[in-house]
């Protein structure tokens, strides 16, 4: 017996990963709902071999449905998380509205799998940011053997981490530079972002940060150690999809760059491609598609008594997204619902 999933705003990027995904990890699904808004009513989507087609959100009764997995943003989700979690649904929402919510487990299953158990309390589990989740990945393995004290991390964040219209702004952006009459001015972002980066992610804060680095900050304490000291420069770049990180780690005790190479080369979620040699590394457009998370260029910070550098690659749709969703779900299955 397997169980009832829904997946919400099944039209947009991530709700159509999330569908394939399920399909390509044989998730144990009896029956499967794909839910949009009423302007994308009856659109079709794709799970595996079968075409689904687009159900109302707004009119939905989530009754005797196991698992929701939320990909609506924070403004929808407020409307229907609760509605869905009353139902008896539990629901996996990749918006940032739960995060920070004490009674709501924040969960990367490679780090934190056990935190699961927590989602009685509300019936919602929420997934991590994009640049949090595969940030942590790599951390996790590393703190339980050396404790991090501080981490510096500064993201190269690709278009699609800001949706369909972002990824078709950056198209159109670098047509435009090729083809007189097609210039496309900046609407999604506040500048060029074709032959550009901007380091300028989610909403300016008081202390001049940004939002995006806060979360990337908040979520790592959550999920690894709220000792661990964080700061981050977030930066968009002309990529379609793949997240790249280059990430400072400073430790408690020393790690020598070759046993940090070997922990993580045996940690879970993670691909060690590390040669010193060129191409001996991997870039995002390596990286879409793909489940893992990649770790290269990985060596000692000889600047500070116990630092290792290292640089992070992964598919933002997926371990930043609907991988990681699903792995959630996967989680919950095993350790609480236990069916399939």
């Amino acid at each position: 017996m397997g169980y009832k999933v829904v997946v919400a705003g099944a039209t947009g990027n991530v709700g159509r990963e999330m569908l394939n995904i399920l399909a390509e990890r044989q998730f144990p699904v009896d029956e499967i709902a794909a839910l949009a808004s009423r302007r994308s009513l009856g659109t079709e989507c794709s799970f595996g071999d079968k075409t689904l087609t687009t159900q109302d959100l707004d009119t939905f009764d989530f009754t005797g449905w196991d698992i929701a997995l939320f990909a609506i943003g924070s403004e929808a989700t407020e409307k229907y998380a609760p509605k869905a979690a009353k139902a008896g649904c539990v629901v996996i929402d990749n918006s940032s509205l739960y995060r920070y919510d004490p009674d709501v487990p924040l969960v990367v299953p490679e780090v934190n799998p056990e935190a699961v158990d927590g989602y009685a309390k509300k019936n919602i589990i929420a997934n991590p940011n994009c640049s949090t989740a595969q940030m942590v990945v790599a951390l996790k393995p590393l703190h339980d053997r050396a404790r991090i004290k501080r981490v510096v991390v500064s993201t190269y964040q690709s278009v699609s981490g800001s949706g369909k219209d972002a990824m078709d702004e950056l198209w159109d952006q670098t047509k435009g530079m090729y083809v007189p009459g097609q210039e496309k001015e900046p609407d999604v972002y506040p500048k060029q972002i074709a032959f550009n980066v901007i380091p300028h992610i989610d909403k300016f804060m008081e202390d001049g940060s940004t939002k995006e680095e806060w979360k990337m900050v908040a979520e790592t304490k959550k999920i690894v150690d709220p000792k661990i000291k964080v700061t981050a420069t977030c930066v968009r770049v002309p990529v379609f999809v793949g997240h790249s990180e280059a990430i400072n780690i400073e430790f408690e005790d020393f790690l020598d760059e070759d046993e940090a190479r070997d922990i993580l080369r045996e940690a879970p979620g993670i691909l060690v491609v590390d040669k010193r040699e060129d191409g001996g590394y991997v870039t995002p457009v390596e990286c879409v598609g793909d489940y893992a998370t990649f770790i290269s260029r990985i060596r000692q910070d000889s600047t500070i008594e116990n630092g290792i550098n290292l640089w992070c690659v992964s598919d933002n749709l997926r371990k930043g997204a609907a991988l990681n969703a699903v792995q959630i779900a996967e989680t919950l299955g095993n350790r609480v619902l236990q069916k399939g």
